[in-house]
């Protein structure tokens, strides 16, 4: 997926790639919306929960967490999230999923923002801020992550928890 978008998702094509047969893969999955299905659930569960739960673990306040989130997502491929999201163009189970993945990682940010003092109305705006510019890295490229990290954790996250 991350590699071909959706359409690379073919059952044959997987079936080789892993070495099994087309038999052994429809007893795990009944056809391919069900696989594309469990990949939705897949991506929502990996590319959110698992993400937040990285940044609770490692701890510290609000801004702290922020910087964290930062440099896992900067630090990221994000080759599936674009897929995913090419596909949520086309589809509308993938669309909810979208949606529903973007909801929760906007509650998440939010909710640090909240957290340093913002208001629910300017928590809400600075974690739009931060979200498109998260996620848009990952369609402008030319930049080396190293500086991307650099950029986004001495410049653009400091100008975003600054009051005034």
């Amino acid at each position: 997926m991350a590699e071909g978008g959706v359409e690379a998702v073919r059952i044959e094509p997987l079936a080789a790639t892993m070495k099994v047969t087309k038999g052994s893969f429809y007893w795990h999955f009944k056809d391919r919306p069900a696989l594309l299905a469990a990949l939705l659930e897949a991506w929502q569960a990996s590319a959110t929960g698992d993400i937040i739960a990285r940044v609770e673990a490692r701890g510290g306040d609000a801004q702290q967490k922020l910087g964290h989130l930062f440099a896992i997502v900067i630090g990221a491929d994000g080759r599936l999230d674009m897929a995913v999201r090419n596909w949520a163009d086309q589809d509308p189970a993938a669309h909810a999923a979208m949606n529903a993945v973007d909801r929760r990682r906007l509650d998440y940010v939010a909710d640090l923002f909240s957290a340093l003092g913002f208001g629910a109305a300017e928590a809400l705006a600075r974690a739009r801020f931060a979200y498109q510019g998260l996620i848009g890295q990952y369609r402008i490229g030319g930049v080396p992550r190293e500086e991307r990290l650099t950029e986004a954790l001495v410049i653009v996250l400091p100008m975003l928890t600054r009051r005034g």
